[in-house]
């Protein structure tokens, strides 16, 4: 494979450095390639990227990348110093893999059965990767410091960022914005999406335990049978959002897992509902698990003594609101390397991203990478097992996060 061809005719009247930065990542572009399909043939699950991480780490080694000391096991904070001291500016990638089974017939897909790169994290670390290799040549270009955060664990609750955070990945010297990017099948490749504030939901994961009496499934009226009333308590929160909320206002209320039962023959005493509640609106969303108990509580208890529910919070997210600077500057980025009118702005999504949590820390905000090609099938939604992408958005990401960051660090 040979460089990124790159368009000559897009934008005639870039700068010198900006014309650096094309070439650069044009010049990468084989080997990122090479990085991402390395990343997709083996994804690992959330807290399990030790291959991962060490993979990741060594390739910064070598471009010279300094590698901080963090007390987690995977996940990397990695920094590229420029030519003296100045403002820090964080990118930020995730690390993990979803426990599904790939089905997209790519020569390389997943070796590993039952774990994908269903959500486009094998991008994600590559382009996050190839910002860095750029930047890493262009020292002597900029005063200050990018900071790269390989995240893991973004899919799973309570999620890596919070513990990041905790890991002093925002501090010392402390970071002045935070940039993100997520691929996005909505966009058509070569183009990105953009929105002002809330962009995704609040997020409020849950457990509800539902506990009865166990017994012989001959003489049901001996026990109380925990499996009906998690039935009957499911059925009731459907009414949450089609009933008690506000139909302008987006929510969702999700159950994802049941877990109960011994035996076909016995009467389950304990039932475990696992779930998840979304609101753009974190009014909203703050309401919702106070409707949860309501319901539980009062179905078990018309359903005699001996029946009980509790619920636990396992982890919640703030809403994921982009703050306009930094989205002006992404578009400003995105303009000026590639020209005029694709830059689109997105609709928010009831989707959930601890992104979020860094930027409660620190300015900044998320961009969405344009992978959609219906000629190749790259036009699944994110999580399926047909999920995939075009991968020339990895030479457009690499571009815009460096063209991004350096403005940020000249602002």
């Amino acid at each position: 494979m040979t460089k990124f061809p790159i368009d000559s005719r897009l934008n005639r009247n870039l700068n010198d450095l900006e014309r650096r930065i094309l070439n650069l990542s044009g010049q990468l572009y084989p080997g990122l390639i090479r990085v991402r399909r390395h990343l997709h043939e083996r994804p690992e699950l959330a807290n399990e990227e030790f291959a991962t991480t060490q993979y990741l780490k060594e390739r910064l080694q070598k471009i010279g990348a300094k590698i901080r000391r963090i007390s987690l096991p995977t996940g990397i904070v990695a920094e590229v110093g420029g030519r003296k001291k100045g403002p820090t500016v964080v990118i930020r990638s995730d690390l993990d893999a979803l426990p599904i089974k790939e089905r997209t017939g790519l020569s390389f897909a997943s070796k590993f059965p039952g774990k994908m790169h269903a959500c486009g994290h094998d991008a994600h670390m590559t382009i996050v990767f190839g910002a860095a290799c750029v930047l890493s040549k262009l020292k002597e270009e900029f005063a200050g410091n990018v900071r790269f955060i390989f995240q893991p664990s973004e899919e799973q609750p309570p999620g890596g960022a919070t513990p990041m955070i905790k890991a002093g990945a925002l501090a010392k010297p402390k970071a002045d914005a935070i940039l993100g990017l997520h691929v996005d099948p909505r966009v058509a490749v070569g183009k990105i999406g953009l929105r002002d504030g809330v962009t995704m939901a609040a997020v409020i994961d849950f457990d509800l335990t539902v506990t009865g009496k166990s017994g012989h499934a001959a003489r049901p009226q001996e026990g109380v049978d925990a499996i009906v009333i998690a039935s009957e308590i499911i059925d009731s929160l459907q009414k949450i959002i089609s009933r008690e909320t506000d139909p302008f206002e987006p929510l969702v209320l999700t159950v994802g897992k049941i877990s109960g039962g011994v035996a076909r023959n016995v009467i389950a005493r304990e039932v475990v509902i696992s779930g998840t509640m979304r609101a753009l609106n974190i009014k909203d969303a703050n309401r919702l698990p106070g409707m949860v108990r309501r319901i539980a509580d009062n179905i078990c208890r018309a359903r005699g003594a001996g029946a009980k529910a509790r619920l636990d919070i396992i982890a919640t997210y703030p809403s994921l609101s982009n703050v306009p600077w930094v989205n002006e500057i992404f578009k400003e980025s995105f303009d000026n390397l590639f020209g005029k009118n694709k830059v689109v702005e997105t609709e928010p999504v009831l989707g959930g991203e601890d992104f979020a949590c860094y930027l409660k820390k620190v300015p900044g905000a998320m961009v969405r990478l344009g992978i959609r090609n219906s000629k190749i099938g790259a036009t699944k939604y994110w999580h399926s097992d047909e999920f995939m992408i075009d991968e020339r958005a990895i030479y457009y990401g690499v571009a815009l996060l460096t063209s991004a960051a350096l403005r940020i660090l000249k602002r």
